[in-house]
């Protein structure tokens, strides 16, 4: 059964590529999104992406994810926040609403290893999982961790 995999990006990650390429690399946001369709498409899955750089649109998609997970048709959600991941308790309270879909907390830097700021998320205590520090290829492995959840 195809299912879909939901890839959400907040504020500013249509900036990739272009915003600290010291931090965040070269890779686009166009990139990212084919890396999350090619990697679901090879588990027989697709994957939905959506960036947005307001907090509200990114509760509305969570929100519609969740409500097709409880249909079957959605096998979770990749998180990539942004800022909003060490500013945002709507968050955590949309993914503790849709529980149980499974979200996944992805940053493509080592947070840890930057501002102190950055250490703290308001998504983690919420997440299936967190993907940290991995460039872009983050991303493949939280849609690969989504695909091998679905299968059971």
């Amino acid at each position: 059964m195809t299912l879909k995999i939901v890839v959400l990006n907040g504020p500013n990650l249509n900036l990739l590529g272009q915003r600290e390429p010291g931090t965040y690399g070269s890779a686009t946001l166009a990139d990212v999104e084919a890396l999350c369709r090619q990697t679901a498409a090879d588990h027989g899955h697709a994957a939905e992406c959506l960036q947005s750089n307001h907090e509200g649109a990114l509760l509305d998609a969570l929100h519609a994810a969740g409500a097709a997970f409880r249909t079957g048709e959605v096998a979770g959600v990749v998180l990539n926040a942004g800022a909003l991941t060490h500013t945002s308790i709507a968050l955590q309270d949309a993914i503790r609403g849709v529980a149980p879909m499974p979200v996944i907390e992805v940053h493509i830097s080592n947070v840890h290893a930057r501002e102190a700021f950055r250490h703290h998320s308001w998504i983690s205590p919420v997440a299936a999982g967190i993907v940290i520090g991995f460039g872009i290829d983050g991303y493949r492995l939280a849609v690969d961790a989504l695909a091998r959840r679905a299968r059971g």
